[in-house]
């Protein structure tokens, strides 16, 4: 066969080839693409051809096994003596020696609880570790409401809010709390904690930048994980470090895409006590274009002349704070959480916040008795004044201690105390929590109830996020108590204070 022949032979071939492959249903479809591809971008039909060659490769390739060769064959009772030499690691870290006291010497409450309560020991004590502020849990006429809407709603909604939960009474609550703060538009969920950690990822995502106070509490801390965005933080309520901060992200960001930036902080720090700088925050976020996201999970009910936050107690326009993110499960005794602001703001956490997609609506019963403790916050709000005497008085007790000082503000009823550096000078302990919780036991065996700050500490291996907190106790502070025994309460931690720092060899 000379040349010609084999070139006509070739010329047959691929026609007839070409002609079958066309009858195949698609092939013209397949055609198109590749012509259009390889105009458009030769480039992606290389690669394309690379894949498909490397899956025939693949798929054509010899199996082979997974067992390795030459391996040492044990017997039947050399395996089973090493299963039993085995040891797992554990699941998790075992108890600290102040963690397993701890459990041993746990209070129980029996029956309600409230400004006293009784502990399972048979003996009555004065509770002073509750956010029952305003003794809303004792209040009659949130008693009868409840049981009113319990017989007529149920005991819950049984399906999340955009599947069937939503009820009359939750619209009329977000109604109430977005007129209460003074803001267009609100939405509650049915858990606290899980507001502000679903907030932040529901407007966040990766690539945003997050600038966020060192001291935000574990929730806030689980919603800056869980959005994945770039955080950085700056020190502990130093407005001069966030402008720095925020002046470093704009150099960072100045030849790179536009992305979405939101400063994070709280109201009343739940770790420090102490109030948040929220005018020169929202000078700040103004100047450099960023949105605020704001928790007043312990500021809502407590600060401003009428219970309505940090914007009302500091004078600053509730609807110059983006988010507005709250607890209704502790100053006003009901149970949930929310986030006020504009309709927008509102709108996309309903199809886009997890916690309030696919967790079960408010119960209607904690739902109405949030609207009716607004009603008594705003219609009566001289509890707000006796609440800040009682603050004083306790406070007052407390200043003449040696060994402690408070870093609460001088409004919040969480009274935060850490240990002196300089009274532990000296001294010999193994373990500053074990002092604390020393101070809480001899208050306790004295008729107060107290309460050591606890925090979750990272597990080994794990890098640290957030705030490195200090070792703490806490007292709460109600208007359930009169002025004398909360004087008397102070005393007494006190007292409780000196005698177990007396017990430290110096």
């Amino acid at each position: 066969m000379d040349l010609h022949d084999a070139y006509v032979l070739l010329n047959r071939s691929a026609g007839e080839l070409s002609t079958r492959f066309q009858r195949v249903p698609g092939s013209q479809i397949l055609l198109r693409y590749i012509k259009s591809s390889y105009q458009n971008d030769p480039v992606r039909s290389v690669v394309e051809l690379c894949l498909f060659l490397f899956a025939v490769r693949y798929l054509l390739a010899p199996r082979y096994s997974t067992t390795q060769k030459g391996a040492v064959e044990l017997t039947e009772d050399e395996i089973d003596e090493l299963v039993e030499d085995w040891t797992p690691e554990p699941l998790v870290p075992g108890l600290t020696e102040v963690e397993q006291a701890e459990n041993e010497k746990r209070p129980v409450i029996v029956g309600p609880t409230g400004p006293k309560v009784k502990l399972s020991n048979g003996r009555t004590v004065n509770n002073f570790a509750s956010y029952n502020f305003f003794n809303f849990v004792s209040n009659e006429l949130l008693k009868d409401r409840a049981v009113q809407v319990l017989r007529n709603y149920g005991v819950g909604a049984c399906g999340p809010p955009n599947f069937y939960g939503t009820q009359d009474v939750h619209m009329d609550t977000e109604r109430d709390i977005a007129k209460f703060l003074g803001v267009p538009a609100c939405i509650i969920y049915a858990q606290a904690f899980s507001t502000i950690s679903s907030v932040i990822p529901a407007f966040s995502k990766r690539g945003d930048i997050i600038v966020a106070d060192k001291a935000v509490n574990f929730a806030i801390q689980k919603g800056l994980q869980i959005s994945r965005s770039t955080i950085r933080w700056y020190e502990h309520n130093d407005m001069d470090d966030l402008e720095r901060v925020l002046e470093q992200v704009k150099k960072d960001m100045a030849r790179k895409p536009l992305t979405r930036r939101f400063i994070v902080t709280e109201g009343l720090f739940e770790n420090t006590g102490d109030i948040v700088d929220l005018p020169a925050i929202i000078e700040l976020k103004q100047r450099y274009k960023y949105r605020l996201i704001l928790d007043e999970s312990y500021s809502f009910g407590v600060l401003g002349r009428t219970g309505r936050g940090v914007t009302e107690h500091q004078n600053v326009d509730p609807q110059s704070v983006e988010m507005l993110v709250g607890s209704l499960a502790h100053s006003i005794c009901s149970g949930g959480g929310f986030c006020a602001g504009s309709p927008a703001v509102v709108d996309h956490q309903r199809i886009s916040s997890s916690a309030y997609v696919f967790s079960a609506a408010l119960p209607a019963m904690l739902a109405v008795t949030t609207s009716e403790t607004l009603k008594l916050l705003e219609g009566n709000p001289q509890v707000l004044t006796a609440l800040r005497e009682n603050i004083r008085a306790f406070r007052t007790q407390m200043d003449r201690c040696e060994y402690v000082e408070c870093t609460s503000a001088l409004d919040n009823p969480v009274c935060i105390f850490i240990l002196k550096r300089d009274g532990l000078e000296g001294r010999v302990f193994d373990n500053e929590e074990k002092i604390l919780m020393d101070i809480v036991d001899e208050a306790l065996a004295n008729g107060v109830m107290i309460s050591r700050v606890k925090h979750i500490h990272e597990t080994q291996g794990t890098k640290p996020f957030g705030w490195q907190c200090v070792p703490s106790f806490k007292a709460c502070i109600t208007i359930g108590h009169t002025k004398k025994e909360v004087e008397k309460a102070g005393s007494v931690v006190r007292q409780a204070v000196g005698k177990v720092m007396a017990r430290l060899k110096k």
